[in-house]
Protein backbone atom coordinates (compact mmCIF):
# COMPACT_ATOMS: atom_id res chain seq x y z
CA UNK A 1 0.00 0.00 0.00
CA UNK A 2 1.68 3.27 -1.11
CA UNK A 3 1.20 6.36 0.65
CA UNK A 4 -1.34 7.88 -1.00
CA UNK A 5 -3.29 4.50 -0.78
CA UNK A 6 -2.83 4.95 2.92
CA UNK A 7 -3.99 8.54 2.96
CA UNK A 8 -7.15 8.15 1.00
CA UNK A 9 -8.21 4.99 3.54
CA UNK A 10 -7.34 7.04 6.63
CA UNK A 11 -9.43 10.44 5.67
CA UNK A 12 -12.37 8.52 4.53
CA UNK A 13 -12.63 6.69 7.79
CA UNK A 14 -12.00 9.83 9.67
CA UNK A 15 -14.70 11.71 7.41
CA UNK A 16 -17.14 8.52 8.13
CA UNK A 17 -16.82 8.80 11.74
CA UNK A 18 -16.43 12.74 12.00
CA UNK A 19 -18.54 13.77 9.30
CA UNK A 20 -20.20 16.24 10.75
CA UNK A 21 -17.50 17.84 12.37
CA UNK A 22 -14.55 19.14 9.69
CA UNK A 23 -12.88 20.51 12.14
CA UNK A 24 -11.75 17.32 12.95
CA UNK A 25 -11.32 15.88 9.45
CA UNK A 26 -8.98 18.53 8.78
CA UNK A 27 -6.84 17.85 12.00
CA UNK A 28 -6.44 14.14 10.47
CA UNK A 29 -5.65 15.11 6.74
CA UNK A 30 -2.40 16.24 9.48
CA UNK A 31 -1.89 13.75 11.68
CA UNK A 32 1.92 12.35 11.86
CA UNK A 33 2.99 16.07 11.49
CA UNK A 34 1.69 17.44 14.69
CA UNK A 35 5.53 17.99 15.62
CA UNK A 36 6.41 19.61 12.60
CA UNK A 37 3.18 22.52 13.39
CA UNK A 38 4.91 22.57 17.54
CA UNK A 39 8.22 23.31 16.16
CA UNK A 40 6.88 25.75 13.90
CA UNK A 41 5.09 27.39 16.72
CA UNK A 42 8.03 27.93 18.77
CA UNK A 43 9.94 29.59 15.90
CA UNK A 44 6.78 31.65 15.39
CA UNK A 45 7.11 33.03 18.66
CA UNK A 46 10.18 34.01 18.68
CA UNK A 47 10.15 35.34 15.23
CA UNK A 48 7.01 37.54 16.83
CA UNK A 49 8.78 38.30 19.83
CA UNK A 50 9.84 41.82 19.22
CA UNK A 51 6.08 43.36 17.99
CA UNK A 52 4.68 41.17 20.99
CA UNK A 53 6.52 42.95 23.43
CA UNK A 54 7.15 46.33 21.80
CA UNK A 55 4.32 48.23 23.62
CA UNK A 56 5.65 46.99 27.28
CA UNK A 57 9.36 48.11 26.02
CA UNK A 58 8.39 51.56 25.03
CA UNK A 59 5.79 51.66 28.31
CA UNK A 60 9.20 51.13 30.02
CA UNK A 61 11.07 53.20 27.77
CA UNK A 62 8.13 56.45 28.05
CA UNK A 63 8.63 55.77 32.49
CA UNK A 64 12.42 55.97 32.24
CA UNK A 65 12.03 59.64 30.50
CA UNK A 66 9.69 61.16 32.92
CA UNK A 67 11.89 59.54 36.16
CA UNK A 68 15.30 60.52 34.96
CA UNK A 69 18.09 60.23 36.55
CA UNK A 70 20.75 57.63 36.59
CA UNK A 71 17.83 54.78 36.87
CA UNK A 72 16.08 56.42 33.41
CA UNK A 73 18.81 56.37 31.66
CA UNK A 74 19.26 52.27 32.51
CA UNK A 75 15.82 51.56 31.88
CA UNK A 76 16.17 53.54 27.96
CA UNK A 77 18.76 51.35 27.48
CA UNK A 78 17.95 47.94 29.24
CA UNK A 79 14.74 48.15 27.29
CA UNK A 80 16.17 49.33 23.56
CA UNK A 81 19.28 46.78 24.06
CA UNK A 82 16.38 44.04 24.92
CA UNK A 83 14.58 45.34 21.36
CA UNK A 84 17.64 45.13 19.30
CA UNK A 85 18.32 41.36 20.96
CA UNK A 86 14.93 40.38 19.38
CA UNK A 87 15.42 41.65 16.20
CA UNK A 88 18.33 40.11 15.76
CA UNK A 89 16.63 36.66 16.14
CA UNK A 90 13.56 37.45 13.70
CA UNK A 91 15.02 36.07 10.50
CA UNK A 92 16.55 33.08 10.93
CA UNK A 93 13.37 32.33 13.03
CA UNK A 94 11.08 33.36 10.13
CA UNK A 95 13.01 31.27 7.49
CA UNK A 96 12.95 28.37 9.83
CA UNK A 97 8.55 28.70 10.63
CA UNK A 98 8.08 28.79 7.06
CA UNK A 99 9.97 26.29 5.85
CA UNK A 100 8.40 23.96 8.39
CA UNK A 101 4.98 25.01 7.73
CA UNK A 102 4.83 25.19 4.24
CA UNK A 103 6.30 21.83 3.87
CA UNK A 104 3.77 20.23 6.10
CA UNK A 105 1.30 22.32 3.97
CA UNK A 106 2.03 21.53 0.52
CA UNK A 107 2.69 17.88 0.65
CA UNK A 108 -0.29 18.15 2.27
CA UNK A 109 -2.04 19.23 -0.34
CA UNK A 110 -0.22 16.99 -2.95
CA UNK A 111 -1.52 14.18 -0.84
CA UNK A 112 -4.66 15.31 -0.69
CA UNK A 113 -5.04 15.37 -4.56
CA UNK A 114 -3.09 12.44 -4.60
CA UNK A 115 -5.86 10.78 -2.76
CA UNK A 116 -8.76 12.25 -4.42
CA UNK A 117 -7.40 10.68 -7.84
CA UNK A 118 -6.58 7.61 -6.34
CA UNK A 119 -10.06 7.57 -5.07
CA UNK A 120 -11.65 8.16 -8.12
CA UNK A 121 -9.86 5.55 -9.67
CA UNK A 122 -11.52 2.82 -7.29
CA UNK A 123 -15.09 4.30 -7.38
CA UNK A 124 -17.42 2.42 -9.72
CA UNK A 125 -18.00 3.33 -13.55
CA UNK A 126 -22.01 3.73 -12.54
CA UNK A 127 -20.53 6.31 -10.35
CA UNK A 128 -18.16 8.13 -12.61
CA UNK A 129 -21.45 7.95 -15.05
CA UNK A 130 -23.31 10.20 -13.02
CA UNK A 131 -21.10 12.56 -11.53
CA UNK A 132 -20.08 15.52 -13.89
CA UNK A 133 -16.04 15.72 -14.74
CA UNK A 134 -16.10 19.21 -13.85
CA UNK A 135 -17.72 18.83 -10.48
CA UNK A 136 -14.90 16.18 -9.65
CA UNK A 137 -12.13 18.80 -11.00
CA UNK A 138 -13.66 21.43 -8.75
CA UNK A 139 -12.67 19.30 -5.90
CA UNK A 140 -9.62 17.89 -6.55
CA UNK A 141 -8.26 21.76 -7.67
CA UNK A 142 -10.78 24.24 -5.89
CA UNK A 143 -11.87 22.66 -2.49
CA UNK A 144 -8.18 21.72 -1.63
CA UNK A 145 -7.18 24.76 -2.83
CA UNK A 146 -9.34 26.07 -0.01
CA UNK A 147 -8.32 23.77 2.23
CA UNK A 148 -4.95 24.81 1.69
CA UNK A 149 -5.90 28.35 2.21
CA UNK A 150 -7.60 27.09 5.49
CA UNK A 151 -4.66 25.14 6.72
CA UNK A 152 -2.57 28.69 6.15
CA UNK A 153 -4.79 30.45 8.24
CA UNK A 154 -5.24 27.88 11.12
CA UNK A 155 -1.45 27.58 11.31
CA UNK A 156 -0.31 30.81 11.15
CA UNK A 157 -3.44 33.73 11.54
CA UNK A 158 -5.10 31.75 14.03
CA UNK A 159 -1.56 31.09 16.14
CA UNK A 160 -0.84 34.46 15.50
CA UNK A 161 -4.42 35.82 17.24
CA UNK A 162 -4.02 33.14 20.20
CA UNK A 163 -0.20 34.19 20.74
CA UNK A 164 -1.11 37.78 20.94
CA UNK A 165 -4.07 37.52 22.70
CA UNK A 166 -1.99 34.96 25.70
CA UNK A 167 1.11 37.04 25.78
CA UNK A 168 -1.15 40.08 26.04
CA UNK A 169 -3.24 39.56 28.37
CA UNK A 170 -0.76 37.47 30.61
CA UNK A 171 1.46 41.04 30.73
CA UNK A 172 -1.45 42.83 31.60
CA UNK A 173 -2.74 40.26 34.17
CA UNK A 174 1.06 41.01 36.01
CA UNK A 175 0.19 44.47 35.75
CA UNK A 176 -3.09 45.86 36.28
CA UNK A 177 -6.24 43.04 37.05
CA UNK A 178 -8.52 45.50 36.73
CA UNK A 179 -7.47 46.35 33.30
CA UNK A 180 -7.34 42.85 32.31
CA UNK A 181 -11.02 42.73 33.66
CA UNK A 182 -11.69 45.07 31.03
CA UNK A 183 -10.09 43.38 28.44
CA UNK A 184 -11.57 39.98 28.66
CA UNK A 185 -15.44 41.25 28.59
CA UNK A 186 -13.92 41.71 24.53
CA UNK A 187 -14.53 37.91 24.49
CA UNK A 188 -18.36 37.37 24.36
CA UNK A 189 -18.88 40.58 22.16
CA UNK A 190 -16.97 38.60 19.85
CA UNK A 191 -18.16 35.42 20.37
CA UNK A 192 -22.01 36.74 20.11
CA UNK A 193 -20.94 38.50 16.88
CA UNK A 194 -19.93 35.42 15.73
CA UNK A 195 -23.18 33.36 16.71
CA UNK A 196 -25.20 35.96 15.13
CA UNK A 197 -23.48 35.60 11.45
CA UNK A 198 -22.42 31.96 11.53
CA UNK A 199 -25.58 30.12 10.20
CA UNK A 200 -25.74 32.85 7.47
CA UNK A 201 -22.42 32.73 6.22
CA UNK A 202 -22.12 29.16 6.20
CA UNK A 203 -25.64 28.75 3.90
CA UNK A 204 -24.12 30.67 1.74
CA UNK A 205 -20.56 29.78 1.46
CA UNK A 206 -22.61 26.42 0.61
CA UNK A 207 -24.61 27.87 -2.08
CA UNK A 208 -21.66 29.95 -3.65
CA UNK A 209 -19.22 26.49 -3.71
CA UNK A 210 -22.28 24.32 -5.38
CA UNK A 211 -22.93 27.14 -7.58
CA UNK A 212 -19.44 27.20 -8.75
CA UNK A 213 -19.08 23.69 -9.02
CA UNK A 214 -21.99 23.72 -11.73
CA UNK A 215 -20.76 26.44 -13.46
CA UNK A 216 -17.48 24.42 -14.01
CA UNK A 217 -19.44 21.26 -15.24
CA UNK A 218 -21.35 23.53 -17.57
CA UNK A 219 -18.17 25.42 -18.38
CA UNK A 220 -16.27 22.36 -19.91
CA UNK A 221 -19.38 20.74 -21.61
CA UNK A 222 -19.69 24.41 -23.25
CA UNK A 223 -15.31 23.64 -24.82
CA UNK A 224 -16.26 20.17 -25.65
CA UNK A 225 -19.37 21.23 -27.67
CA UNK A 226 -17.77 24.06 -29.44
CA UNK A 227 -17.41 22.37 -33.27
CA UNK A 228 -21.02 21.13 -32.59
CA UNK A 229 -22.27 24.99 -31.60
CA UNK A 230 -20.20 26.22 -34.44
CA UNK A 231 -21.81 23.76 -36.80
CA UNK A 232 -25.22 24.71 -36.08
CA UNK A 233 -24.40 28.32 -35.50
CA UNK A 234 -25.55 28.49 -31.58
CA UNK A 235 -22.62 30.24 -30.55
CA UNK A 236 -24.88 33.33 -29.40
CA UNK A 237 -27.03 30.99 -27.48
CA UNK A 238 -24.40 29.13 -25.75
CA UNK A 239 -22.38 32.24 -24.56
CA UNK A 240 -25.64 33.33 -23.44
CA UNK A 241 -26.66 30.20 -21.58
CA UNK A 242 -22.96 30.16 -19.73
CA UNK A 243 -22.87 34.29 -19.17
CA UNK A 244 -26.31 33.82 -17.36
CA UNK A 245 -24.82 31.13 -15.13
CA UNK A 246 -22.18 33.16 -14.34
CA UNK A 247 -24.30 35.70 -13.42
CA UNK A 248 -26.32 33.57 -11.18
CA UNK A 249 -23.04 32.30 -9.38
CA UNK A 250 -21.81 35.96 -9.34
CA UNK A 251 -25.14 37.07 -7.45
CA UNK A 252 -24.50 33.95 -5.11
CA UNK A 253 -20.47 34.92 -4.67
CA UNK A 254 -21.99 38.93 -4.22
CA UNK A 255 -24.62 37.57 -1.51
CA UNK A 256 -21.86 36.06 0.26
CA UNK A 257 -19.39 39.03 0.14
CA UNK A 258 -22.03 41.49 1.30
CA UNK A 259 -22.42 38.81 4.65
CA UNK A 260 -19.24 38.89 5.17
CA UNK A 261 -18.85 42.71 4.69
CA UNK A 262 -21.79 43.36 7.01
CA UNK A 263 -20.28 40.88 9.70
CA UNK A 264 -16.96 42.62 9.41
CA UNK A 265 -18.53 46.13 9.64
CA UNK A 266 -20.57 45.65 12.58
CA UNK A 267 -17.90 43.73 15.01
CA UNK A 268 -14.88 46.43 13.94
CA UNK A 269 -17.92 49.22 15.28
CA UNK A 270 -18.39 47.70 18.48
CA UNK A 271 -14.82 46.96 18.76
CA UNK A 272 -14.15 50.70 18.46
CA UNK A 273 -16.00 51.76 21.00
CA UNK A 274 -14.86 49.63 23.52
CA UNK A 275 -11.26 51.22 22.38
CA UNK A 276 -12.70 54.22 22.96
CA UNK A 277 -13.98 53.43 26.23
CA UNK A 278 -10.38 51.97 27.33
CA UNK A 279 -8.41 55.20 26.30
CA UNK A 280 -10.83 57.43 28.56
CA UNK A 281 -10.69 54.94 31.79
CA UNK A 282 -6.63 54.37 31.37
CA UNK A 283 -6.42 58.28 31.14
CA UNK A 284 -8.40 58.63 34.35
CA UNK A 285 -6.35 55.99 36.06
CA UNK A 286 -3.52 57.78 35.10
CA UNK A 287 -4.28 61.31 36.22
CA UNK A 288 -5.34 59.34 39.99
CA UNK A 289 -2.60 58.09 40.39
CA UNK A 290 -3.36 54.76 40.32
CA UNK A 291 -1.21 53.89 37.37
CA UNK A 292 1.66 55.22 35.41
CA UNK A 293 1.49 57.74 32.41
CA UNK A 294 3.86 55.52 30.39
CA UNK A 295 1.27 52.72 31.22
CA UNK A 296 -1.22 54.60 29.49
CA UNK A 297 0.27 53.74 26.08
CA UNK A 298 1.13 50.19 26.91
CA UNK A 299 -2.70 49.59 27.80
CA UNK A 300 -4.06 51.48 24.89
CA UNK A 301 -1.72 49.39 22.68
CA UNK A 302 -2.30 46.27 24.60
CA UNK A 303 -6.24 47.17 24.24
CA UNK A 304 -5.72 47.74 20.47
CA UNK A 305 -3.89 44.54 19.97
CA UNK A 306 -6.40 42.70 21.82
CA UNK A 307 -9.36 44.18 19.61
CA UNK A 308 -7.27 43.60 16.40
CA UNK A 309 -6.88 39.63 17.58
CA UNK A 310 -10.63 39.61 18.32
CA UNK A 311 -11.25 41.71 15.05
CA UNK A 312 -8.82 39.45 13.13
CA UNK A 313 -10.71 36.16 14.22
CA UNK A 314 -13.77 37.20 13.31
CA UNK A 315 -12.70 37.84 9.88
CA UNK A 316 -11.19 34.70 9.62
CA UNK A 317 -14.83 33.36 10.47
CA UNK A 318 -15.53 33.40 6.44
CA UNK A 319 -12.11 31.56 5.36
CA UNK A 320 -13.01 29.50 8.06
CA UNK A 321 -16.55 28.68 6.63
CA UNK A 322 -15.37 28.02 3.19
CA UNK A 323 -12.46 25.75 4.34
CA UNK A 324 -14.39 23.70 6.16
CA UNK A 325 -17.23 23.45 3.57
CA UNK A 326 -14.65 22.17 1.35
CA UNK A 327 -13.24 19.37 3.83
CA UNK A 328 -16.54 18.18 3.44
CA UNK A 329 -17.10 18.20 -0.39
CA UNK A 330 -13.51 16.52 -0.62
CA UNK A 331 -14.89 13.85 2.19
CA UNK A 332 -18.05 13.23 0.35
CA UNK A 333 -15.81 11.55 -2.25
CA UNK A 334 -13.25 9.88 0.12
CA UNK A 335 -16.10 8.76 2.06
CA UNK A 336 -17.90 7.01 -0.58
CA UNK A 337 -18.78 3.32 -0.93
CA UNK A 338 -19.52 3.21 -4.24
CA UNK A 339 -16.56 1.44 -5.28
CA UNK A 340 -15.19 -1.57 -7.18
CA UNK A 341 -13.82 -3.93 -4.20
CA UNK A 342 -11.15 -6.30 -4.96
CA UNK A 343 -9.49 -7.39 -1.95
CA UNK A 344 -9.54 -11.06 -0.68
CA UNK A 345 -10.91 -11.94 -4.28
CA UNK A 346 -9.31 -15.06 -6.27
CA UNK A 347 -6.70 -13.15 -8.72
CA UNK A 348 -6.81 -14.75 -11.97
CA UNK A 349 -3.50 -16.16 -13.55
CA UNK A 350 -4.69 -16.96 -17.07
CA UNK A 351 -7.67 -16.72 -18.66
CA UNK A 352 -9.31 -18.84 -21.48
CA UNK A 353 -12.65 -17.02 -22.35
CA UNK A 354 -15.84 -19.43 -21.73
CA UNK A 355 -18.30 -17.20 -20.76
CA UNK A 356 -21.73 -18.76 -19.25
CA UNK A 357 -24.67 -16.08 -18.22
CA UNK A 358 -26.97 -18.13 -15.77
CA UNK A 359 -30.42 -16.33 -16.05
CA UNK A 360 -28.52 -12.78 -15.06
CA UNK A 361 -30.83 -9.67 -14.64
CA UNK A 362 -29.57 -6.17 -14.24
CA UNK A 363 -31.31 -2.89 -13.23
CA UNK A 364 -29.44 0.12 -12.89
CA UNK A 365 -30.01 1.83 -9.04
CA UNK A 366 -32.92 4.15 -8.92
CA UNK A 367 -33.92 2.44 -12.33
CA UNK A 368 -37.96 1.24 -12.62
CA UNK A 369 -37.50 -1.47 -15.23
CA UNK A 370 -34.44 -4.44 -15.78
CA UNK A 371 -32.26 -3.40 -18.43
CA UNK A 372 -31.12 -7.15 -19.01
CA UNK A 373 -33.92 -9.92 -17.87
CA UNK A 374 -32.87 -13.40 -17.37
CA UNK A 375 -30.09 -13.41 -20.18
CA UNK A 376 -28.81 -16.93 -20.72
CA UNK A 377 -25.71 -17.49 -23.01
CA UNK A 378 -22.71 -19.62 -22.84
CA UNK A 379 -19.43 -18.81 -25.09
CA UNK A 380 -17.20 -21.02 -25.52
CA UNK A 381 -13.01 -20.32 -25.95
CA UNK A 382 -12.45 -18.57 -28.96
CA UNK A 383 -15.99 -18.20 -29.90
CA UNK A 384 -16.79 -14.97 -31.74
CA UNK A 385 -20.68 -13.18 -30.96
CA UNK A 386 -22.32 -10.16 -32.76
CA UNK A 387 -24.23 -8.50 -30.57
CA UNK A 388 -27.15 -6.71 -32.85
CA UNK A 389 -30.60 -4.73 -31.68
CA UNK A 390 -32.11 -1.39 -31.51
CA UNK A 391 -30.44 1.83 -29.56
CA UNK A 392 -31.32 0.81 -25.57
CA UNK A 393 -32.36 -3.29 -26.25
CA UNK A 394 -29.12 -4.18 -23.48
CA UNK A 395 -25.92 -4.41 -25.55
CA UNK A 396 -23.93 -1.90 -23.80
CA UNK A 397 -24.52 -3.27 -20.57
CA UNK A 398 -23.32 -6.94 -21.65
CA UNK A 399 -20.55 -5.54 -22.69
CA UNK A 400 -20.34 -3.52 -19.45
CA UNK A 401 -20.92 -6.66 -17.63
CA UNK A 402 -18.36 -8.64 -19.66
CA UNK A 403 -15.86 -5.81 -18.94
CA UNK A 404 -17.00 -5.91 -15.16
CA UNK A 405 -17.57 -2.52 -15.02
CA UNK A 406 -20.82 -3.24 -13.42
CA UNK A 407 -22.10 -6.75 -11.98
CA UNK A 408 -25.41 -9.07 -12.23
CA UNK A 409 -28.41 -7.51 -10.15
CA UNK A 410 -29.40 -11.02 -10.06
CA UNK A 411 -27.92 -14.57 -11.87
CA UNK A 412 -24.55 -15.56 -12.38
CA UNK A 413 -22.16 -14.48 -14.61
CA UNK A 414 -19.45 -17.07 -14.57
CA UNK A 415 -15.79 -16.49 -16.10
CA UNK A 416 -13.70 -19.92 -16.77
CA UNK A 417 -16.58 -21.31 -14.65
CA UNK A 418 -15.66 -18.88 -11.57
CA UNK A 419 -18.74 -16.26 -10.67
CA UNK A 420 -17.45 -12.62 -11.53
CA UNK A 421 -18.34 -10.97 -8.44
CA UNK A 422 -15.71 -13.55 -6.93
CA UNK A 423 -12.60 -12.36 -8.76
CA UNK A 424 -10.39 -9.66 -8.48
CA UNK A 425 -11.56 -7.78 -11.39
CA UNK A 426 -8.00 -5.97 -12.05
CA UNK A 427 -6.02 -9.33 -12.78
CA UNK A 428 -8.88 -10.10 -14.77
CA UNK A 429 -8.68 -7.38 -17.02
CA UNK A 430 -5.06 -7.67 -17.42
CA UNK A 431 -6.47 -10.45 -20.13
CA UNK A 432 -8.79 -8.26 -21.97
CA UNK A 433 -8.79 -5.66 -24.57
CA UNK A 434 -11.54 -3.16 -25.29
CA UNK A 435 -11.91 -1.49 -28.36
CA UNK A 436 -14.33 1.81 -27.64
CA UNK A 437 -16.41 3.56 -30.21
CA UNK A 438 -15.06 6.27 -29.61
CA UNK A 439 -11.37 5.76 -29.41
CA UNK A 440 -10.01 7.60 -26.19
CA UNK A 441 -6.65 9.10 -26.89
CA UNK A 442 -4.44 11.19 -24.60
CA UNK A 443 -2.06 14.12 -24.96
CA UNK A 444 0.84 12.43 -25.84
CA UNK A 445 3.02 10.46 -28.65
CA UNK A 446 1.57 8.10 -31.09
CA UNK A 447 3.74 5.62 -29.29
CA UNK A 448 2.82 6.70 -25.68
CA UNK A 449 -0.90 5.72 -26.78
CA UNK A 450 -0.26 2.56 -28.13
CA UNK A 451 1.81 1.22 -25.31
CA UNK A 452 -0.45 3.24 -22.76
CA UNK A 453 -0.04 1.33 -18.98
CA UNK A 454 2.82 -1.14 -20.60
CA UNK A 455 6.41 -1.37 -19.40
CA UNK A 456 9.33 -2.15 -20.92
CA UNK A 457 7.84 -2.80 -24.28
CA UNK A 458 10.31 -3.21 -27.21
CA UNK A 459 10.73 -1.35 -31.01
CA UNK A 460 9.46 -5.22 -32.29
CA UNK A 461 6.10 -5.40 -30.37
CA UNK A 462 5.39 -2.09 -31.51
CA UNK A 463 5.80 -2.59 -34.90
CA UNK A 464 4.50 -5.54 -35.26
CA UNK A 465 1.05 -3.91 -33.40
CA UNK A 466 1.29 -1.10 -35.86
CA UNK A 467 1.46 -3.63 -38.84
CA UNK A 468 -1.40 -5.37 -37.90
CA UNK A 469 -3.51 -2.96 -36.99
CA UNK A 470 -3.14 -1.67 -41.13
CA UNK A 471 -1.72 1.94 -39.33
CA UNK A 472 2.26 1.76 -41.28
CA UNK A 473 0.65 3.79 -43.82
CA UNK A 474 -0.55 6.53 -41.27
CA UNK A 475 2.82 6.45 -39.11
CA UNK A 476 4.90 6.97 -41.89
CA UNK A 477 3.17 9.99 -43.17
CA UNK A 478 2.94 11.33 -39.67
CA UNK A 479 6.03 14.45 -39.24
CA UNK A 480 8.06 12.63 -36.43
CA UNK A 481 6.23 8.98 -36.76
CA UNK A 482 5.44 7.12 -33.72
CA UNK A 483 7.01 10.08 -32.08
CA UNK A 484 4.80 12.57 -32.97
CA UNK A 485 2.42 14.50 -31.01
CA UNK A 486 -1.61 13.68 -30.42
CA UNK A 487 -3.30 16.77 -29.82
CA UNK A 488 -6.12 16.87 -27.25
CA UNK A 489 -8.78 14.22 -28.28
CA UNK A 490 -6.71 13.17 -31.50
CA UNK A 491 -7.62 16.21 -32.79
CA UNK A 492 -4.85 16.15 -35.53
CA UNK A 493 -5.90 12.46 -37.08
CA UNK A 494 -8.40 11.41 -38.72
CA UNK A 495 -11.60 8.99 -36.88
CA UNK A 496 -9.75 6.25 -39.08
CA UNK A 497 -6.39 6.87 -37.88
CA UNK A 498 -7.38 7.75 -34.14
CA UNK A 499 -9.32 3.61 -34.44
CA UNK A 500 -6.28 2.38 -35.41
CA UNK A 501 -4.17 3.66 -32.94
CA UNK A 502 -6.89 1.99 -30.17
CA UNK A 503 -6.55 -1.06 -32.24
CA UNK A 504 -2.81 -1.39 -31.85
CA UNK A 505 -3.69 -0.39 -28.64
CA UNK A 506 -5.44 -3.38 -27.94
CA UNK A 507 -3.06 -5.77 -29.66
CA UNK A 508 -0.05 -4.98 -28.23
CA UNK A 509 -1.89 -6.35 -25.20
CA UNK A 510 -1.92 -9.97 -26.51
CA UNK A 511 -4.99 -10.43 -24.97
CA UNK A 512 -7.58 -13.33 -24.62
CA UNK A 513 -11.11 -12.18 -24.83
CA UNK A 514 -11.55 -9.06 -26.98
CA UNK A 515 -14.16 -6.88 -26.70
CA UNK A 516 -15.46 -4.36 -29.57
CA UNK A 517 -18.20 -1.88 -29.00
CA UNK A 518 -19.32 -0.33 -32.94
CA UNK A 519 -15.52 -0.17 -33.54
CA UNK A 520 -16.28 0.85 -37.17
CA UNK A 521 -19.72 2.93 -37.00
CA UNK A 522 -18.36 5.80 -37.60
CA UNK A 523 -15.72 5.46 -40.61
CA UNK A 524 -15.99 5.71 -44.17
CA UNK A 525 -16.19 2.57 -46.18
CA UNK A 526 -12.48 2.80 -47.17
CA UNK A 527 -11.46 3.16 -43.57
CA UNK A 528 -13.87 0.83 -42.49
CA UNK A 529 -12.71 -2.15 -44.95
CA UNK A 530 -8.98 -1.28 -43.38
CA UNK A 531 -10.12 -1.72 -39.93
CA UNK A 532 -12.00 -4.49 -40.47
CA UNK A 533 -9.17 -6.29 -42.33
CA UNK A 534 -6.99 -5.05 -38.87
CA UNK A 535 -9.49 -6.33 -36.67
CA UNK A 536 -9.80 -9.49 -38.07
CA UNK A 537 -6.05 -10.36 -36.85
CA UNK A 538 -7.08 -9.06 -33.77
CA UNK A 539 -9.65 -11.28 -32.68
CA UNK A 540 -8.37 -14.54 -34.74
CA UNK A 541 -8.31 -17.23 -32.13
CA UNK A 542 -9.51 -14.94 -29.45
CA UNK A 543 -13.34 -15.04 -27.30
CA UNK A 544 -14.84 -11.81 -29.13
CA UNK A 545 -17.31 -10.08 -28.36
CA UNK A 546 -18.83 -7.25 -30.88
CA UNK A 547 -21.39 -5.18 -30.81
CA UNK A 548 -22.43 -3.57 -34.27
CA UNK A 549 -25.02 -1.20 -35.87
CA UNK A 550 -23.50 -2.54 -39.59
CA UNK A 551 -24.95 -5.94 -39.97
CA UNK A 552 -22.84 -6.32 -42.90
CA UNK A 553 -19.53 -6.11 -40.12
CA UNK A 554 -20.42 -8.86 -38.42
CA UNK A 555 -21.16 -11.40 -41.21
CA UNK A 556 -17.99 -13.72 -40.03
CA UNK A 557 -19.39 -13.87 -36.29
CA UNK A 558 -19.87 -17.32 -34.90
CA UNK A 559 -23.34 -16.38 -33.38
CA UNK A 560 -25.17 -13.26 -34.11
CA UNK A 561 -27.50 -12.54 -30.75
CA UNK A 562 -30.43 -9.84 -31.77
CA UNK A 563 -30.81 -8.11 -28.24
CA UNK A 564 -34.28 -6.52 -27.79
CA UNK A 565 -35.88 -5.64 -24.37
CA UNK A 566 -33.20 -7.34 -22.47
CA UNK A 567 -33.52 -10.55 -23.74
CA UNK A 568 -32.09 -12.43 -26.36
CA UNK A 569 -34.80 -12.61 -29.14
CA UNK A 570 -32.78 -14.67 -32.08
CA UNK A 571 -29.61 -16.08 -31.82
CA UNK A 572 -27.62 -18.21 -34.53
CA UNK A 573 -25.03 -17.61 -37.32
CA UNK A 574 -25.64 -15.05 -40.02
CA UNK A 575 -26.76 -17.69 -42.85
CA UNK A 576 -29.15 -19.27 -40.09
CA UNK A 577 -30.15 -16.08 -39.61
CA UNK A 578 -31.20 -14.95 -42.67
CA UNK A 579 -32.86 -17.84 -44.00
CA UNK A 580 -35.20 -17.96 -40.59
CA UNK A 581 -36.48 -14.59 -42.42
CA UNK A 582 -37.10 -13.37 -38.41
CA UNK A 583 -35.83 -10.25 -37.18
CA UNK A 584 -32.37 -9.91 -37.95
CA UNK A 585 -33.41 -10.85 -41.68
CA UNK A 586 -35.89 -7.43 -41.21
CA UNK A 587 -33.35 -5.21 -39.86
CA UNK A 588 -30.36 -6.45 -42.80
CA UNK A 589 -33.28 -5.56 -45.62
CA UNK A 590 -33.80 -2.35 -44.20
CA UNK A 591 -30.20 -1.17 -44.04
CA UNK A 592 -29.88 -2.79 -47.14
CA UNK A 593 -32.93 -0.35 -48.83
CA UNK A 594 -31.31 2.58 -46.97
CA UNK A 595 -27.79 1.83 -48.41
Amino acid sequence: MDRYQEMERRFAACYQKHGEHSVLVLLEFYRGQYHKFLLSTVFFVLKHSPSLLSPLLIANVINGVIEGGEAGRRAILINAGIWLGLLTIHLPANWIHNQLKSRVIRNTEAGLRAALVRKLQELSIPYHTGSQSGRLQSKIMRDVEAVETLSSQLFVNLLNIVMNLVITLSITAVKNRLILLFFVLVAPVAAAAVVAFRAKIHRENRSFRQGMEETSARVMEMVEMVPVARAHALEDKEAARISALLEETANRGYRLDMVQAHFGAVSWVVFQVFQVVCLAVSGFMAMSGLIKVGDVTFYQSSFTTVVNQFSALINLLPILTKGLESVSSIGEVLSSDDVECNEGKEELASLKGDYLFKQVSFAYPGGEKEVLSGLELSVRQGETIALVGESGSGKTTILNLLIGFILPSKGELLIDGKDIKGLNLRSYRRFISVVPQTPVLFTGTVRENITYGLEHVSEEQVRQAVEAANLSGVIEKLPQGLDTMIEEHGANLSGGQRQRISIARALIRDPQVIILDEATSALDSISEAEIQEALERLTKGRTTFIVAHRLSTVRGADRILVIGRGRIREQGSYQELMERKGEFYQMEQLQRMVR
